[in-house]
């Protein structure tokens, strides 16, 4: 794409600038507005627990009744989250449980400059050693609890991280899932998502 440089004068409304001052304008264009001037990135989740659209491993399995995993909370790293973001909350959901579906974990407060959990961040109280606050998923447990579906159809489990134009969602811990993802919703300034799935 060319760029075409223009100056507005008495004399002529639009008269082209040579293209060595047509250069220093551009420069000092960045220059006032920063590298963001030229393109942001696309907020993106990763995981070296989940890979995207395949089944889950059981080390992230539940661990209660007929489920026999690990259930350690997935390693994730997300990068290039929205201009203003202040804080990062992450949420594990399955749309494909029987009624309003369920919820397997919700995570607020987790501060605007991390950008990875390790594996079993729920568990070993990395999460509380940030200053996170975990919801109470669906199987009444604070903190994450993996896929139990029942047999049959594998579900889909939808884990979202979210970038938050707030530090304090005033959020406590042990509060309802359906709660967080209420308030997450109120301060969400982008998201990035990954979808996989399991089934007995």
């Amino acid at each position: 794409m060319r760029l075409r440089c223009l100056v507005v004068s008495l004399a002529s409304p639009f008269r082209r600038i040579p293209s060595l001052a047509c250069v220093m304008l551009g420069l000092a264009l960045l220059a006032s507005h920063g590298t963001h001037a030229l393109a942001e990135g696309v907020f993106t989740l990763t995981s070296a627990s989940f890979h995207a659209g395949s089944p889950v491993d059981a080390a992230q399995v539940f661990n209660q009744d007929d489920c026999k995993g690990g259930n350690r909370s997935p390693q994730l790293t997300w990068r290039d989250a929205p201009a203003g973001t202040r804080s990062f909350a992450v949420t594990m959901f399955d749309p494909d449980a029987p009624g309003r579906g369920w919820w397997h974990w919700a995570v607020s407060g987790i501060p605007g400059t991390v950008e990875s959990l390790p594996e079993n961040a729920s568990a070993s109280g990395f999460l509380k050693k940030l200053g996170a606050v975990e919801a109470r998923n669906d199987f009444d447990i604070d903190g994450y609890g993996g896929p139990c579906p029942p047999p049959g159809k594998p579900h889909r489990y939808v884990i979202t991280v979210y970038a938050l134009s707030s530090a304090d969602l005033r959020l406590a811990q042990g509060r309802p899932a359906l709660m967080f993802d209420h308030e997450i919703g109120t301060a969400t300034l982008g998201t990035a998502r990954m979808v996989v799935n399991y089934g007995r």
